[in-house]
């Protein structure tokens, strides 16, 4: 049968697309056709091509009845745009088609996500559950007749009856289990883990992780995976408390380094860590493709944060992070960008020494770029970068020796909001390595090989082009190369 409502949502977009304001689109980041993104959902490598669903509302540049927008790629840095995948438009996902996963199974490629309903007038009370859709190309989807697949009867006595979303669906052992988002009712996160055989019938395990008063009160879109014999679990606390440096942001990403246990539905692990360190990061989600990497990607905006995209009528808003490999080491998660991203490599700038006090314009300009560095801070307070600068603006990336320090700085960033994010960082054999992507309206930052990345959005004008190296006291550029990323 034709899904009217998907169709609808394509139409629109193809009709309206021409509208849209493109001076903040970014270049290689994926964003939607036109409306509002948010969650990366049912990332998978299938049929050899990457496919990445998105939470989307197609018909204006703000969260509305959630649809599933869907990109396929071959490098995860091209996108193609699909037709929408699901729409509201069944009993139990009438109010929105909420996040959720996909797997592969027969051949044919099955998302599992919640169904949300509104249950009163003023929508202060609402419904979810988890229901099924498939496909036998990887493009059009059929939703399961018997949806939802789970429902709320079979929620814990100790959960909540409402906040019950984001299935992660796995197959291990010879059952398929569903992760699924929650809290204990009394503001605390958690996450529930259910078994099936056959993807239609589930049964409750366990409360396999419960959080604390620390850790948000409600847990959002979990993900579990095996990286070198240890098990790693994400998940997204919403309004987790400020840590010293970490977890200022509306809500969180974590990971926790742990051992899962299926049988007894139970993930033990002592203590967690911020995925990204920057203002705009949440509800990642991984797949592992066909080279054995684990790939995560994130949306690149928060919750309740200006989008000056919105504001302004760009008809667009929201955009996904660039690909990171998920590498273990150290007892940390690594994040390292793809290596697909070197063929973009264009118009190559290098320094290749640099004493650097007071300001220094590099003779190099740009709005989309790769730059990667090594300071050395010799007797300097304070040394980095000062990027998409012009007259009145620029995004200041600094580290401060004695805090050893790095800051995140969009005071004058240009229209967008604004703050600092901070996180310690200790220099390696005296040396602080950064590998920083800009992207129109973005800044992503790995410092010293990926150990901690810090991702954010910023709003220059278009002559803020410039990049400046800047120093109190004497620091020096051991090395630099700059790459504008050209599609």
């Amino acid at each position: 049968m034709e899904n009217t409502k998907t169709k609808a949502a394509d139409q629109f977009i193809k009709a309206n697309k021409s509208k849209l304001n493109t001076q903040y689109r970014l270049n290689y980041h994926l964003m939607g056709e036109f409306g509002w993104i948010n969650d990366p959902n049912g990332f998978i490598f299938y049929r050899d091509k990457f496919h990445l669903f998105y939470q989307h509302y197609p018909y204006e540049s703000v969260w509305g009845p959630m649809h599933w927008g869907h990109a396929t790629s071959d490098d995860l840095i091209q996108w193609e745009y699909q037709p929408i995948a699901l729409a509201p438009d069944t009993e139990f996902d009438k109010d929105g088609c909420f996040s959720g996963s996909s797997l592969e199974k027969d051949g044919m490629l099955f998302l599992i996500y919640t169904g949300h309903s509104y249950i009163n007038q003023d929508k202060s009370k609402y419904r979810q559950t988890q229901g099924m859709a498939y496909s036998k190309d990887g493009i059009h989807f059929i939703k399961y007749e018997g949806n939802p697949i789970l429902g709320i009867d079979q929620i814990p006595e100790d959960a909540s009856k409402e906040d019950f979303r984001d299935p992660k669906v796995i197959y291990a052992e010879g059952f398929y289990y569903m992760l699924v988002g929650s809290n204990d009712g009394k503001d605390q996160g958690q996450v529930l883990l259910y078994q099936s055989k056959d993807l239609l019938h589930w049964e409750f395990v366990n409360i396999l992780i419960k959080g604390d008063k620390n850790t948000g009160v409600n847990w959002e879109c979990p993900d579990v995976f095996q990286l070198q014999g240890k098990d790693i679990l994400i998940v997204s606390p919403q309004y987790m408390k400020a840590q010293g440096n970490d977890y200022h942001n509306l809500h969180s990403s974590i990971y926790f380094i742990g051992e899962l246990n299926l049988k007894e539905g139970i993930f033990t692990s002592s203590k967690y860590a911020p995925i990204d360190y920057g203002f705009d990061f949440y509800a990642p989600q991984t797949a592992i493709d066909h080279k054995g990497r684990r790939i995560m990607i994130g949306w690149m905006d928060m919750w309740e944060s200006e989008m000056p995209t919105q504001s302004r009528g760009d008809h667009w808003a929201g955009a996904m992070t660039l690909p990171r490999e998920v590498i273990l080491k150290d007892n940390k998660l690594f994040l390292k960008p793809i290596d697909e991203i070197k063929k973009y490599r264009q118009n190559q700038y290098i320094l290749e020494y640099l004493e650097l006090i007071g300001e220094n314009f590099l003779n190099t300009t740009g709005d989309c770029y790769e730059l990667n560095a090594v300071f050395e801070p010799k007797n300097s307070e304070e040394f980095g970068f000062k990027l998409r600068a012009s007259k009145n603006e620029e995004t200041v990336l600094s580290y401060s020796v004695k805090d050893k320090l790095f800051k995140f700085n969009r005071d004058h960033s240009g229209i967008g909001p604004r703050g600092e994010r901070k996180t310690n960082m200790d220099l390696i054999n005296n040396q602080l390595s950064l590998r920083i992507f800009v992207d129109k309206s973005s800044v992503e930052i790995f410092l010293n090989n990926g150990e901690k990345v810090m991702s954010g959005r910023i709003y220059p004008g278009e002559d803020a082009i410039h990049i400046k190296a800047f120093s109190k006291g004497g620091s020096a550029i051991l090395s630099l190369e700059k790459w504008d990323i050209v599609l």
